[in-house]
């Protein structure tokens, strides 16, 4: 399958959302470099694809559905970007996106909400 990269790093957040939304784990996945880390509000972290798919499957199992976000601006500087947005529940995620060699953005680092410590 065929799926829209993210061009530029703000389409990162709009591609995920839809993603977990439609149930597609996978397509979650490839957002995130294969070495990619990410921690969870709770604290816990995954790295690479095989653990960030384990708790992406937990996600998506858990029947969430998210609404529109407030993206902020992507903060770019070369081949590195740091993107965010404030979630309706109050959550702050906050990533580093890294531009591919193709040109498209993904995700390497991933904090799924700054304000949680």
């Amino acid at each position: 399958m065929s799926r829209e990269v993210a061009k530029e790093p703000g389409d990162l957040s709009r591609l995920f959302f839809e993603r977990v939304n439609a149930g597609d784990v996978d397509g979650v996945v490839e957002l995130f470099e294969p070495d990619a880390v990410s921690r969870f509000p709770d604290g816990t972290l995954a790295a690479g694809h095989d653990q960030l798919r384990a708790a992406f499957e937990e996600l998506v199992a858990s029947g969430v559905e998210f609404s529109a976000v407030d993206d902020r601006p992507s903060l770019v500087n070369g081949d590195l970007a740091m993107t965010s947005r404030h979630l309706p529940i109050g959550d702050v995620p906050v990533e580093v996106a890294r531009r591919q060699d193709d040109g498209s953005w993904r995700w390497v680092l991933d904090w799924a909400n700054v304000l949680s410590g």
